[in-house]
């Protein structure tokens, strides 16, 4: 078996929700070994979300926060220690720790780095090649936002992105789901990817400073250079587009089912028309030009959903695609477990549970991305809160039994919260009757073969 490129390199994660706990997971699958820090009285919030359909087969079970498929995803591939960091004692085990380690990944406020004294000018004292990750809102340093916590709904407002979003005289708005936390995840790993290799090249450790901020501003950066060349300021405008016509989002059969088509010169406006059977709209006067389809989009728009509203979303998407005129079928969660080109290309993954686990064989998001010389795959599933206290500690630290009484006896390290929160109770039915979701498959195993 090929070896893969991260052996033997240790990384200590201390980061919740979304952007550093996926890339850490991202790392596990190139081999690097993750240790995953968190406090039971300050879990992280992916095990705690009360959200529908969170849990397997919709049952919480008597470990609730080990089951969430938000963490399980997320977290798969790591080990589990749990230390309370708000305490010297805690504190003391993460150096120790860090010691033995090449990466830290940290998303905790500025200034609460500083105050434990954990942050970057402190640790590289205690291990010069250490390379340090910190994934803030808006990055460290004397910037006015930098003491401000990330919430990325929030800064899709900051970064300029919910002033182009949504449609012509209507409000400002974010978009569906954080997208700059996956920005960040892409970012932290090429910041890691690069430190890793300066580091084998000079022996030196460096800082990684991420603004989650900043990486969502690259999404608007069109508009950035359009004012600057231009003195334009970019505008809301739905699911149009400034210069391809038509580009919008069209009915199809069924109930909320769509195709988005988006053309982007004349050749493809013919082979739309074509297809549609009409192909002297091609040449008719109103469209026959791109300036006047922009113009003119509301009365394409008007012809093309007379076509798609009949038909199935996947078969528009393909009949466009076989005759190059760019389409896509909305996918909604139900058609993206289902994909074939996901499934063909290795981005969904089968990881079965240990038994202990009580959850089965389960589908977990991978990598998007393959290597031709080493095959990757998910190398084993999220870790249970603290499963492995006593394998780093006894095993990594040499730290003794009467030692690791003594931290679970203080709360120093546990294995279940201090606060856990209640689970849901509704069935999956009563849940789509209050409008928690849309509908559920009672077939999804049989469909994912699980």
């Amino acid at each position: 078996m090929a070896r893969l490129p991260l052996e033997g390199v240790r990384v200590i994660e201390s980061s919740y929700v979304v952007a550093f706990p996926y890339a850490a997971s991202l790392l596990t699958d190139l081999g690097a070994e993750v240790i995953k820090i968190e406090g039971t009285g300050h879990i992280d919030i992916t095990r705690n979300l009360l959200l529908a359909g969170a849990y397997p087969d919709n049952n919480a079970g008597d470990d609730p926060w080990n089951r969430p498929h938000g963490y399980n995803i997320l977290n798969r591939g790591k080990k589990s220690l749990t230390l309370d960091l708000s305490k010297e004692e805690g504190r003391a085990i993460l150096i120790d720790l860090l010691k033995v380690s090449d990466v830290f990944m940290e998303n905790f406020t500025p200034r609460v780095m500083r105050r434990w004294e954990l942050d970057y000018p402190n640790l590289k004292k205690i291990k010069p090649d250490i390379i340090m990750a910190s994934n803030t809102g808006y990055g460290h340093g004397d910037g006015p936002y930098s003491p401000y916590p990330a919430q990325a709904t929030t800064q899709e407002a900051t970064h300029g992105h919910c002033h182009i979003t949504g449609y012509p005289g209507d409000i400002p708005s974010k978009a569906g789901q954080s997208f700059v936390d996956f920005l960040s995840t892409w970012t932290g790993l090429l910041g890691i990817a690069n430190a890793l290799r300066y580091r084998n090249k000079t022996g030196k450790g460096q800082w990684v400073d991420i603004g989650m901020y900043q990486a969502g501003t690259y999404l608007t950066s069109e508009y950035l250079l359009d004012y600057i060349s231009n003195g334009h300021e970019g505008q809301r405008i739905g699911n149009k587009h400034p210069w391809r016509a038509p580009q919008n989002t069209y009915p199809c059969a069924g109930n909320d089912q769509w195709c988005v088509i988006s053309i982007g010169d004349d050749e493809e406006w013919e082979a739309l028309c074509q297809t549609m059977g009409n192909p002297e709209l091609a040449a008719d006067p109103r469209f026959n030009t791109g300036l006047k389809r922009v113009k003119n989009q509301d009365d394409i728009d008007q012809l093309i959903s007379e076509w798609t509203k009949g038909l199935d979303k996947f078969d528009v998407m393909e009949q466009l695609q076989s005759v190059g005129v760019p389409a896509g079928s909305v996918h909604d969660s139900k058609d993206m477990n289902l994909d074939p080109n996901y499934w063909a290309h290795g981005f969904l993954e089968k990881v079965t549970f240990p038994e202990d686990r009580g959850m089965g064989t389960r589908v977990l998001m991978g990598r998007p991305y393959r290597l031709s010389k080493t095959p990757l795959s998910i190398r084993r599933p999220a870790p249970k809160l603290g499963g492995e206290n006593r394998e780093i500690l006894f095993d990594v630290l040499g730290y003794s039994e009467n030692q690791y009484n003594e931290l679970e006896t203080t709360g120093i390290i546990g294995d279940r919260p201090t606060n856990p929160r209640p689970m849901p109770t509704m069935t999956m039915d009563d849940m789509v009757k209050a409008g928690m979701f849309k509908y559920w498959d009672p077939g999804y195993k049989e469909k994912l073969g699980i």
